[in-house]
């Protein structure tokens, strides 16, 4: 195995990976298949019997049905989900990312009503979130939210949702006031399936198919103020709503990754201590068994990296340190599972390109990876953006002032700056 040791695990998080395990090995082999070859639209069984384990929403608080654990132990179970490919592990990771923001910012009653069933795999979530026109730019969202009295009447579209063939709840931001500053200007919604909610199309993708992935059309949605994250005291905090929300997003994907680019290692070096060429397994070769070595590398460090991320949810660290150890983790482990599926088919050559080895849909898999909850030239400009927030913010460097240590450090004539 190219995970953890069991000296690294707790007795809790070790039960709890073998319980993870039990239920990946519990998917169907024809459901994977089946959702690859878009014969399934959108598996909710998998959610039913992933909440009949209690395996949903694991570092929510009992009271609403999870287990209260911390990041760590989600990301260990992230792992063992992405070695089932993209599409389930997005499908499980929706749970965790719509139930942040009800978890954190919603009212009781929106907890009750939403949160519980969905730990509990009763209700199945989808995120509304990218515009026809947005991409990254999520504050422009034209999606529009107006207010008449004790509801709103929700316009717009959404796209890319994942789940939105056959998710029961959306949450959906829109802008609720046009004239506020744009942090200000939308509200997070949870949308019910109902009339005026409609899938308008339905994706045919690379990889990660079967999770019902499609463009959201919302005409004349009645929701009631109650329906608004938080209440009416919820109007108007989606930008802090979409901070927060951004957390688990990018560290479910971080997770995750390193579970696909583990299959896809396994499978490589399976196959390299068998195949033999010019008398000899093909693992002996230095062109093979360096690939190996690097992707080993890779997986470890992105892993540690991940828990590292995980660790500072949960410490005395500024939003801002999280924000950029999350976008970090999901830049660095995202691009690390591609190199390492890469090289995978690459160890296995002409038979890799074929689907007699799974290595051909992890590589269509996984190039999403790089793409989805903010690409990773975004994440790049997040994690300068809130380097130098911090960074410009301290006067003097905190241990040995470095710069001093060069023979001329003392000119100011040559330190010229404007």
């Amino acid at each position: 195995m190219l995970t953890y040791p069991d000296g690294m695990l707790s007795d809790g998080d070790r039960r709890l990976r073998g319980e993870v395990i039990d239920f990946v090995k519990s998917v169907p082999r024809q459901l994977i298949l089946d959702m690859d070859a878009d014969k399934v639209r959108y598996p909710k069984e998998y959610l039913q019997e992933a909440g009949r384990r209690n395996l949903l929403g694991l570092r929510f608080p009992k009271e609403w049905g999870g287990r209260g654990l911390p990041w760590t132990s989600e990301a260990i179970a992230l792992e063992e989900l992405g070695t089932l490919g993209t599409s389930l592990a997005c499908l499980y990771t929706l749970v965790s990312i719509v139930g942040e923001p009800l978890n954190l910012f919603g009212t009781r009653a929106q907890k009750e009503r939403f949160l519980a069933p969905m730990l509990q795999g009763r209700l199945a979530p989808a995120e509304a979130l990218t515009e026809p026109r947005g991409g990254s730019d999520f504050f422009g969202a034209t999606t529009r939210a107006e207010r008449r009295g004790d509801y709103f009447i929700l316009n717009g579209q959404k796209r890319f949702a994942v789940g939105a063939e056959g998710a029961d709840l959306f949450f959906v931001y829109a802008r609720s006031d046009p004239d506020a500053p744009p942090r200000n200007a939308i509200s997070a919604f949870l949308v019910e399936r109902a009339e005026g909610v409609s899938v308008e199309h339905v994706y045919g993708l690379l990889g990660t198919r079967g999770g019902g992935t499609g463009r959201l059309g919302f005409r004349d949605v009645r929701v009631p103020v109650e329906n608004v994250l938080g209440g009416p005291a919820g109007i108007g905090r989606g930008g802090d709503v979409f901070d927060q929300m951004m957390i688990p997003e990018r560290l479910t994907s971080a997770c995750a990754a390193i579970g696909l680019g583990r299959a896809a290692l396994e499978v490589a070096a399976r196959y390299a201590a068998r195949r033999k060429a010019f008398g000899q397994e093909i693992r002996r070769f230095e062109a093979v068994s360096f690939m190996v070595a690097d992707g080993l590398t890779q997986l470890d460090a992105a892993r540690a990296l991940n828990l590292e991320a995980c660790r500072a949810t949960a410490a005395n660290v500024p939003p801002g340190r999280v924000r950029r150890m999350a976008s970090e983790a999901k830049k660095f482990a995202t691009d690390a599972a591609w190199e390492v599926v890469n090289q995978a088919m690459q160890i296995l050559g002409g038979i890799g390109y074929t689907n007699v080895f799974p290595v051909e849909r992890f590589l269509r898999d996984v190039r999403l990876m790089r793409i989805a909850n903010g690409t990773n030239e975004i994440m790049n400009l997040l994690i300068q953006h809130e380097f130098y927030k911090e960074f410009l913010a301290t006067a003097q460097p905190e241990g040995r002032d470095t710069e001093a240590d060069a023979i001329d450090a003392f000119q100011p004539e040559e330190k010229v700056f404007e």
